[in-house]
């Protein structure tokens, strides 16, 4: 089944992939931290910005109860929900500057951000931040072609390559599209996800799992579809572009989704179009089941998916 923005875990518990030691409470951070976390690039070699949908096409609710939830989204709509838990905690967690203090030394699995999500890299999580979270190529497939070189390069649990240090980057690496969205062992980030209020809404009969990324601007998963949940943005903005499930989208399974906008989406008429909106930090996007959705970050993004297996 393709793979999306994030695996599933079996089981209601929410864990994660990387060593983690006990998280400090949080404190009051910089001015720089308050507003994006410290992610996102200033100055020169900053990427440009990134476009917001003309009209966003998913309804926003601020006051949503359960029973409008199942009645009017659960199972028949996309729907963005506002104000609904206060993960303000979480996301002070979340800051660059303490995700690295917390987990730098941490071995991260990325996976190419193609459809299938073939190709795995396992590195350290500061060197994914400090040399491969940069924006998009637009040039890029994103198919997983890519090489470690150097010293420290092995194989690691099932042949995964696997940078050690010390180790060095091949062009053909920082080109291309790999990024850390949720390819977890779920065992280790359980200190962090405690500090999650995932929103109030279930579905009867099913468990949560929880699937954590960041990505730089311009990334993004492309088509896929999957089980019912929910994705949060806690820094950046989040572009998601969805269709149901009786209405397949024209894509390259291997190609990026800022490829597709680029080439595809202008192509298409407007009753081809998918429904689309820009999910910002603080707000939560509900998908139903198998609904197609495509994402693109338009910052570096640090997000949180809650699936309803």
């Amino acid at each position: 089944m393709p793979r999306g923005g994030g695996l599933m875990a079996p089981g209601a518990r929410p864990l994660l992939l990387l060593a983690v030691w006990t998280l400090a409470a949080p404190t009051q951070g910089g001015a720089g931290e308050a507003g994006d976390g410290g992610w996102q690039r200033r100055g020169p070699g900053a990427p440009a910005a990134l476009a917001e949908e003309q009209r966003c096409a998913v309804e926003r609710r601020a006051d949503l109860s359960y029973s409008e939830f199942v009645q009017h989204y659960a199972f028949s709509r996309p729907v963005i929900l506002q104000g609904l838990t206060d993960n303000s905690r979480f996301r002070a967690l979340c800051s660059r500057k303490r995700l690295l203090a917390s987990f730098g030394d941490s071995v991260v699995r990325l996976s190419t951000a193609n459809t299938y999500s073939y190709r795995k890299v396992d590195l350290p999580f500061q060197e994914y931040v400090e040399h491969l979270l940069h924006p998009q190529d637009p040039t890029s497939l994103g198919n997983g072609e890519s090489n470690l070189v150097g010293h420290g390069v092995g194989r690691g649990h099932l042949g995964v390559p696997r940078c050690q240090d010390p180790c060095t980057f091949s062009s053909s690496l920082l080109a291309d599209t790999l990024y850390f969205f949720g390819d977890n062992n779920f065992s280790e980030w359980a200190s962090l996800f405690r500090h999650y209020s995932p929103p109030p809404f279930s579905l009867l009969g099913t468990t949560t799992a929880y699937s954590f990324g960041i990505a730089g601007a311009g990334s993004g998963v492309p088509f896929h579809w999957h089980g019912p949940g929910f994705s949060e943005v806690i820094y950046g903005r989040k572009r998601w572009f969805l269709y149901p499930p009786e209405k397949t989208p024209e894509f390259h399974p291997n190609k990026t989704t800022l490829a597709w906008l680029q080439d595809i989406y202008p192509t298409l008429a407007p009753s081809a179009k998918p429904l689309e909106c820009t999910i910002q930090a603080g707000e939560v996007l509900y998908f139903p089941d198998r609904w197609w959705h495509a994402t693109l970050n338009l910052d570096t993004s640090v997000f949180i998916s809650t699936f309803l297996n």
